[in-house]
């Protein structure tokens, strides 16, 4: 065999190993080669996760109970929502549904009036274009990566009943938003928190891929009943959390089941490791093959 047959054989096989760099401890922030995505590697860790979803005890609402939470691997999210620009990209390859009259194709700001269809068709063109699987992050990884910008949901337990208890939500909520501007910001207008990740709890909330859940617990804050499950509304995370339709993309207009409406709706984006290490099998084979 040459050296010229191995050079390039070796040359094939490290362009096939860069998505996985980040296994090693490297990070991998190399964009497609279309379009730039700047990501941000969330280490893996414990944290104390406050379920999401509606909670109650002996027929009266309570707060969703705190669970011990622990991410095994590392993933990599979005440092920015998804922009204007690049959900247009999704929109002329008739992949994804136009954003509504009078949006402007903005690199610098977010995409709006966004649907969680809308997000998880972009997802499924984004994985399509790059080869890597992209996704909604669940609600659990939302709050772990957002950190010391995530806002707690409980509200005092002194409420009782169900409608006492939506109106202390209310308040709670918007006097969370009342400070925020009407229009959504540029890209970094609310900073970074400790991870890196920008405009987090910002004036756009974030879709997710949670299923809204109804659950009865006993005495000792434990399932007492199956959970009622609704995947036709989705757990939406920014200045506070909230739940909304999943056709929805304009939550002020109707469709949020709970608590003040969020008033701007966008996204970003999980890579999934196992799209990475498929992709560079994929890529392997094909050098084989080649050779």
């Amino acid at each position: 065999m040459s050296f010229a047959v191995l050079a390039k054989g070796a040359a094939t096989i490290a362009a096939a190993l860069t998505p996985l760099a980040w296994l090693a401890g490297a990070g991998y922030d190399r964009p497609p080669a279309r379009d730039p995505i700047a990501v941000v590697r969330i280490d893996p860790d414990a944290f104390a996760y406050r379920l999401s979803g509606e909670f109650d005890r002996d027929g009266q609402p309570v707060n969703a109970p705190q669970r011990p939470t622990r991410f095994e691997r590392p993933f990599f999210m979005m440092r920015t929502q998804v922009s204007a620009a690049f959900y247009e990209r999704c929109v002329a390859a008739r992949a994804c549904a136009p954003l509504g009259r009078g949006a402007t194709a903005r690199r610098d700001a977010p995409a709006v009036g966004v649907s969680w269809r809308d997000a998880t068709a972009f997802a499924r063109w984004l994985s399509r274009e790059t080869g890597e699987a992209w996704r909604l992050p669940t609600d659990a990884e939302w709050a772990f990566a957002a950190g010391a910008r995530f806002n707690d949901d409980a509200v005092v337990e002194t409420v009782g009943s169900f409608a006492q208890r939506w109106l202390a939500k209310y308040d709670q909520e918007t006097a969370l938003a009342h400070a925020l501007p009407a229009a959504p910001q540029p890209f970094g207008a609310f900073g970074a928190n400790e991870r890196g990740l920008e405009d987090l709890s910002g004036n756009v909330w974030e879709w997710t891929d949670t299923c809204f859940e109804r659950q009865a617990l006993d005495a000792a804050s434990r399932p007492a009943a199956p959970p009622v499950v609704n995947c036709g509304v989705r757990v939406v995370e920014g200045a506070h959390r909230a739940y909304v339709s999943d056709f929805i993309r304009d939550a002020r207009a109707g469709g949020c089941s709970v608590g003040a409406p969020p008033s701007h709706l966008g996204f970003r984006l999980v890579r999934d490791e196992r799209g990475l290490v498929a992709a560079a099998i994929r890529l392997l084979r094909g050098a084989g093959k080649r050779g």
